[in-house]
């Protein structure tokens, strides 16, 4: 099999969330935003967010601000906020010293996750990176896990891994590319999805598993 590993984004190596609450608290800060406002856009980006969400806030409460400017205010900070684990970065190079190819297929708008993988540093270890918005077409879709390969230089048809915390996107998504699956355990497990290969609690645990698939 070749050392091919793909990895998720937000909630796989970088910590959405807390970067989420931080940028907010520091937009609604920046832009004088009330209490109503700041709650709108934490239901509103809780998943995810486009220049859409941003436009939608602007017209429900009638901001002076461009949509666009909102937008990329939000894009700089959540970079700015967002982390990934020395741990985690350290396992990536050191797979790379092993000589795996290393990608990235998250869904999310390409600016701001290519702005997260820029500010955390991820983008320094990998190979190729697929996002939904490049698309147009969101994970489990196999066209994107089509794109990471050709960004990658590789092809699926050589196999390879999978890792993610969303059973469906992730781990559903591998299957169809018949790639092999780590799943991070957090979200509840779809009844009707077939399982992971390996199940861990930590993506440490999920690198040393392809690691020792090196040895």
């Amino acid at each position: 099999m070749a050392r091919l590993a793909f990895f998720d984004l937000d909630g796989t190596l970088a910590d959405r969330q807390s970067a989420l609450s931080d940028a907010l608290t520091c937009l609604c800060r920046s832009r004088a935003l009330g209490s109503d406002a700041e709650r709108w856009l934490r239901t509103e980006l809780a998943d995810r967010a486009t220049v859409n969400d941003f436009a939608r806030l602007r017209d429900a409460f009638g901001l002076e601000a461009s949509a666009a400017d909102l937008w990329q205010e939000y894009v700089d900070l959540m970079s700015a906020a967002v982390t990934c684990r020395p741990e985690v970065l350290e396992g990536l190079a050191r797979l790379r010293e092993a000589a795996w190819t290393i990608g990235i297929i998250t869904n999310g708008s390409g600016d701001i996750q290519r702005a997260k993988l820029a500010g955390t540093g991820l983008a320094d270890l990998i190979d190729g990176v697929a996002v939904s918005g490049d698309l147009e077409i969101r994970k489990p879709d196999l066209r994107l896990f089509e794109l990471a390969a050709f960004r990658c230089g590789v092809s699926l048809a050589d196999g390879g891994w999978m890792v993610g915390d969303n059973p469906a996107g992730d781990v559903g998504g591998g299957h169809r590319a018949c790639l092999r699956t780590i799943w991070l355990r957090g979200r509840p497990w779809p009844d009707d999805l077939p399982a992971a290969h390996h199940v861990v609690d930590d993506i440490t645990d999920a690198i040393a598993i392809l690691l020792n698939e090196t040895e």
